[in-house]
């Protein structure tokens, strides 16, 4: 058995190593007036880091109002200097944010999918259909990740599109057992990636919502690594986490299993891996969880709870005050450098939210 497990190891590191060579950072596109740039060229000098801060007080809410003198930045436990502030008001128009709603078919069971559509058109019809900010709806199923590129303000459309885009059965030819979850696994991170790649073509902040418990952890006594497996996972990890950051993604998951994944392993097992992986001597598959992506990013994780609309409606209740910070990066110790990141508020009360941390890579020599 435990040969079993170490060759599907292999098998399924194989397809991480292929995302993480499809999902190589690529030149960032040029920025339109008065959008920071989430990096800069390498040629050109140090990166250039941006972050979306959401401040909360004691009762979970976003703060509106602070300054920049009310920030401190750490990058890698080191104070930096903020070269850029923005502070942004909820319900503008200007924001450039958009919210993408996944809903995860792939992962997920009919009946729950069923349910979660139908929260889904509750959030929808509030407000009689008109939403504070444009929202589109992704589907992840056996097929893949299938995408609407025209996110609208108007509720009612979303759900005609909705509605038009039927559920599907989940069709895998390994649907059960340890494969079956491997196969899921490997698709629903391609799709995370290549939801990534084209969110970094847009302007803007982008708030994610994935309607799913999550892949399978594919993490245990029983699933034995080579170090060459280890090099797949950090290198997809890496790929991964620069992808969702150069495109302004804060990545929120919302469990449509309710209150019937309260107390099961996997609704906490991840927070094990929440810290960045520094090193591939360190990488397991659990690194590559969809609930550690949304921590890392600065997203949130909910779970436990039936009423999917509410959760959904909270998740937006984030861009309703949220700061944008940006920072020269402290120049890279060598390939993949790891920096963590920690933003202080001097209100002690107030609890800063924004991605974890980020890697980094040496600043090549300038061309002559």
């Amino acid at each position: 058995m435990i040969r079993c497990f170490v060759s599907l190891a292999c098998c399924v590191c194989l397809t991480f190593c292929a995302l993480a060579r499809q999902a190589e950072p690529a030149a960032s596109p040029a920025q339109p007036a008065g959008q920071p740039a989430s990096s800069a060229s390498p040629a050109a000098g140090p990166p250039r880091v941006t972050l979306d801060v959401v401040v909360r007080d004691k009762s979970g809410n976003p703060v509106a109002g602070l300054r920049q003198e009310d920030f401190t930045i750490l990058d890698s436990k080191q104070p930096q200097p903020i070269v850029s502030f923005q502070a942004v008001g909820g319900g503008s128009e200007h924001t450039g944010l958009e919210v993408i709603l996944v809903i995860d078919a792939l992962n997920t069971g009919f009946d729950r999918v069923s349910f979660a559509r139908l929260q889904i058109e509750k959030f929808l019809r509030q407000d009689a259909g008109k939403l504070a900010w444009p929202v589109s709806i992704d589907f992840l199923t056996d097929a893949g990740l299938r995408v609407q590129n025209t996110p609208s303000r108007d509720g009612n459309a979303v759900i005609s599109y909705l509605e038009q885009n039927p559920n599907g059965l989940r069709v895998s030819g390994r649907s059960q057992g340890f494969y079956g979850a491997s196969d899921r696994a490997q698709l629903s991170l391609r799709s995370l990636g290549e939801l990534a790649q084209i969110e970094e073509q847009r302007p803007g902040r982008k708030i994610v919502i994935w309607l799913s418990p999550g892949w399978a952890l594919l993490t245990g006594p029983r699933v034995q690594l080579s170090h060459k497996d280890q090099e797949s996972i950090f290198n997809t990890a890496v790929s991964l986490s620069t992808h969702l950051r150069q495109a302004r993604i804060a990545l929120y998951t919302v469990d449509p299993l309710g209150t019937d994944d309260a107390g099961r392993l996997r609704t906490f097992y991840y927070e094990q891996f929440l810290k960045g992986l520094t090193s591939a001597g360190k990488a397991q598959f659990a690194n590559l969880a969809l609930q550690v992506f949304a921590q890392q990013s600065g997203g949130r994780i909910l779970n436990s709870d039936n009423d999917i609309a509410g959760e959904i409606e909270s998740c937006i209740r984030d861009a309703s005050a949220y700061y944008v910070l940006a920072y020269e990066a402290p120049a890279a110790d060598g390939p993949n450098d790891y920096h963590s990141i920690e933003v202080k508020l001097n209100q002690p009360q107030l609890k800063a939210q924004t991605r974890t941390g980020y890697y980094d890579q040496p600043v090549r020599p300038r061309t002559p």
